[in-house]
């Protein structure tokens, strides 16, 4: 599988500096302070906050590791949604665009601000990619066009959409030429 964009791995190691707190409360709940043994109570609580945080900040580490953008055998994987990626064919993915789009951040007046966006568009002709539900905070997918919020992916730029449309017509042409 080759990357093509990363998720917003900052938002997501800020994300875990909370369950890493909690895990050193947990831990010190567990372990007691030096020369002083816990009740059992305060260990079991301690024990149950360290396992609750540990596995937050794995399933963080987890969707670190996944992209927003990928491609592999004559697909281009999108993950705007919770479980596997959108595995849309190659020749249906028209070309990158960046635009804006509402950021979705939680808060009342927040959701106002706007962010960077990348826009794939698909073929029209291909209907059956016009519209799909994916989950609103990473993106839309509507009208033929794959919305993937900045928010929640690496910093978008020109020539990073310059990129990933080089690599689109590249990828393109080796499927033409087999």
């Amino acid at each position: 599988m080759e990357i093509w964009l990363r998720t917003n791995r900052r938002a997501l190691l800020f994300g875990m500096i909370p369950p890493g707190l909690l895990a050193a409360v947990g831990m010190l709940l567990v372990c007691g302070l030096p020369g002083r043994e816990p009740p059992t109570a305060v260990r079991a609580i301690g024990g149950v906050l360290l396992v609750v945080s540990l596995a937050i900040i794995a399933a963080l580490a987890w969707h670190i590791r996944k992209p927003r953008l990928a491609y592999h055998k004559r697909h281009v994987l999108v993950w705007l949604r919770p479980g596997g990626p959108i595995r849309v064919p190659l020749e249906v993915v028209e070309c990158f665009l960046l635009g804006q789009t509402s950021s979705f951040l939680p808060g009342g007046d927040e959701r106002n601000v706007e962010t960077s966006a990348l826009i794939m568009r698909l073929a029209p002709k291909a209907e059956e990619w016009q519209h799909l539900d994916v989950k609103p905070q990473l993106g839309a997918w509507c009208q033929g066009q794959v919305i993937i919020r900045g928010t929640w992916c690496e910093p978008l730029s020109v020539p990073l959409v310059n990129r990933l449309n080089q690599r689109l017509y590249d990828v393109s042409r080796e499927k033409a030429a087999t």
